[in-house]
């Protein structure tokens, strides 16, 4: 069974030796050129796709739009993607060691945010590669937890066993 990468995972192609692609930096961001009319009431986020060359070979790339697709929710609902902000690769040389890099601006409801799904379709040397899935979210709608130093939560031993003293010595206790 196919399963998909995380974001951040490297994900290497077979057919052209030294070439991979990742997902990555999947976060809450405004776009540089103010928001699109059409994402009113959405929340914006930027997510970015590097192709990196590790082989002996310079490769010609071509990542742009309708090459990325952007799903958020449980149901996979299509991100906004706003293609006047985004940035893509068009017809770059990627030589051995050096990269390059899309970020994508899209806009979504805030709630659908923990479950981003990012899928790629790779164009090199004028051959489409196999489309490839990655797998993330954003903690947006997640309240930000207090840091706590560790084993001192509600829950740990160290807090229960404070609390039973602290019951053990008040006045009136048995």
């Amino acid at each position: 069974m196919y399963e998909p990468n995380v974001v951040g995972d490297w994900q290497e192609y077979d057919e052209h030796a030294g070439l991979r692609v990742r997902v990555h930096r999947l976060e809450p961001a405004e776009p540089p050129r103010g928001r699109d009319d059409a994402a009113a009431g959405l929340t914006y986020f930027s997510v970015r796709v590097t192709v990196e060359n590790r082989g002996a070979r310079h490769y010609g790339i071509h990542l742009e739009d309708g090459q990325i697709d952007v799903r958020v929710g449980a149901d996979g609902e299509g991100a906004f993607i706003d293609w006047r902000n985004s940035q893509f690769i068009e017809g770059f040389d990627v030589y051995p060691l050096r990269r390059a890099t899309a970020v994508v601006y899209a806009a979504a409801p805030e709630a659908a945010l923990t479950h981003v799904d990012v899928q790629v379709q790779l164009r090199v040397e004028d051959e489409w590669t196999d489309r490839r899935l990655w797998a993330g979210g954003i903690g947006i709608a997640e309240p930000a937890a207090p840091a706590a130093p560790a084993g001192t939560g509600q829950g740990s031993l160290a807090h229960q066993v404070s609390a039973f003293l602290k019951d053990q010595t008040e006045p009136g206790s048995a």
